[in-house]
């Protein structure tokens, strides 16, 4: 009776793997940060030559300000030093370009981190995205193709690194702390947008807009080094585990596979609609989230004409709400869990459907208040944030429905979120460029039809229980 409690009861938060969630949530921080480093330098890096005389301008104070204050205006030369003649299609293409890069690399290093380790996978893929980070400025002095290929590269690594992590929460996670482990770590994404838009202006004000990459290419190496001395692929390895832990994780785990697989059921897969309802999640919820963490500089800077500096901390404060409701959403999920108040399908719906419901209605409200200062930004604030409840809906499905396959499974679904991504942020350039009144209102309608869709979609079809084709077979044997 003793042995069986403990084995039920854990340690929880002084333990390794919620230590492992914080170091992936840095990890995920610096990820964040450096695909986001673009948008809100992109503001200084383009606006000289195309919007003179607004008051958004970025490069540029008052004269009079400029004559009083020399160093204001050497700081001001600097960040302005650089400026490209982009256009909104143009800025489309370099903010699509991650995406491209990401999704080439999803899929295969999903299945080959599930195969040779996570560890190595995911380390190399944030080294790489660091260092093209500090090269990106440079990269952008030789031309906007130069800056697409860097991007598309960093996208690749990026791809190696977010897929590699299902593999590690696939063996370190229990179920009953699934929402709240991930959500701890994939927090760090929200926290990092928060981070990156709020110090970005001020960075590319003060510094000039190179550093915004130098500064978190830089803190991302750190990260490599952190990762690749503390991270394990498996608790079972781990040098500095304590055996209770160990047991306690290993035998919650009991009844999933362990065992290396030798193929995949590609077919099993194409015909099994619960996930393809978690495919179609993945579109929606990418869709609309790729445009606010893509454009929402350029939106605060172009509907409330406000300079580079507010409008990265405007940008900056939606994701504080993200960031919350990510870590609340996961622990709110594993606590109606944990007490039996309510089944897991019901969880996984009811987040689902709320984190795709509710960011529509604020975007579809957003064309309607524009006029309103302090109603647009709630609104923008609350985008992300209830956006973010999907982490404990259809996002970690994948280890409710086929543990085995959780890597190679998420990185068919980030990659049709990519996908999305590329269609919505593509589409917005072109749509913005032709009329900024209508184009951003046909962008919010589309975004929450969109997600209509998914919801729906996720609603008939989503399922909780591991499939036949992911179940292991040998679980016969005694």
């Amino acid at each position: 009776m003793d042995k069986k409690s403990s084995t039920r009861k854990g340690p929880e938060f002084c333990s390794l793997r919620y230590g492992l969630a914080l170091i992936m949530h840095f990890s995920n921080f610096t990820m964040i940060t450096q695909r986001v480093s673009l948008s809100i330098a992109i503001i200084a890096m383009v606006n000289s030559t195309q919007q003179h005389g607004l008051p958004n301008t970025s490069t540029e104070g008052p004269l009079a300000d400029t004559l009083n204050n020399p160093s204001r205006s050497m700081k001001e030369f600097n960040t302005g030093a650089s400026v490209y003649e982009w256009s909104p299609e143009t800025q489309g293409i370099i903010f699509s370009s991650i995406s491209y890069g990401i999704i080439v690399t999803l899929i295969p290093s999903g299945y080959l981190a599930g195969i040779f380790g996570a560890k190595q996978m995911l380390g190399a893929g944030l080294l790489i995205s660091s260092l093209l980070t500090l090269f990106t400025p440079l990269a952008a002095d030789f031309g906007v193709i130069l800056v697409i290929v860097i991007r598309t590269i960093q996208g690749m690594a990026q791809g190696m690194a977010w897929t590699g992590q299902f593999t590690i929460w696939a063996k370190w996670a229990p179920p009953l702390e699934r929402s709240k482990l991930t959500s701890i770590a994939g927090s760090g994404a929200a926290f990092g947008s928060f981070i990156i838009l709020c110090v970005g202006g001020l960075i590319s004000q003060a510094l000039g807009w190179p550093f915004i990459f130098y500064i978190f290419g830089g803190i991302g190496c750190v990260c490599c080094l952190l990762w690749f001395t503390v991270i394990y692929d498996d608790p079972v390895h781990h040098p500095c585990i304590s055996v209770r832990e160990k047991e306690y994780i290993v035998s919650s785990l009991a009844q999933q596979s362990s065992s290396p697989r030798r193929s995949v059921p590609i077919k099993a897969m194409v015909r099994c609609l619960p996930l393809w309802a978690i495919f179609t999640g993945f579109f929606s919820h990418f869709w609309l989230c790729t445009i606010i963490i893509t454009y929402l500089p350029t939106y605060i800077s172009s509907v409330l004409h406000v300079n580079i500096r507010d409008s990265g901390v405007l940008s900056s404060l939606p994701f504080i709400a993200a960031s919350s409701c990510t870590i609340l959403g996961g622990q709110l999920a594993d606590f109606l869990l944990s007490r039996n108040l309510l089944r897991l399908i019901t969880v996984r719906k009811l987040f689902s459907s709320l984190g795709l419901l509710l960011p529509s209605l604020c975007a579809v409200a957003l064309p309607f208040v524009a006029s309103s200062y302090v109603t647009t930004i709630i609104l923008l604030i609350l985008i992300p944030g209830t956006s973010n409840l999907c982490d404990s809906g259809f996002i970690i499905n994948t280890l409710d429905v086929a543990p085995r396959y959780a890597s190679f499974l998420m990185g068919i679904s980030r990659g049709f979120g990519l996908i999305a991504g590329i269609i919505s942020s593509t589409a917005t350039g072109f749509l913005i460029s032709q009329d900024s009144v209508s184009g951003w209102r046909n962008v919010f309608f589309l975004s929450a039809a969109v997600n209509m869709f998914g919801m729906l979609f996720y609603i008939t079809f989503g399922q909780v229980e591991i499939q036949d084709w992911a179940k292991e077979k040998t679980l016969t044997r005694l």
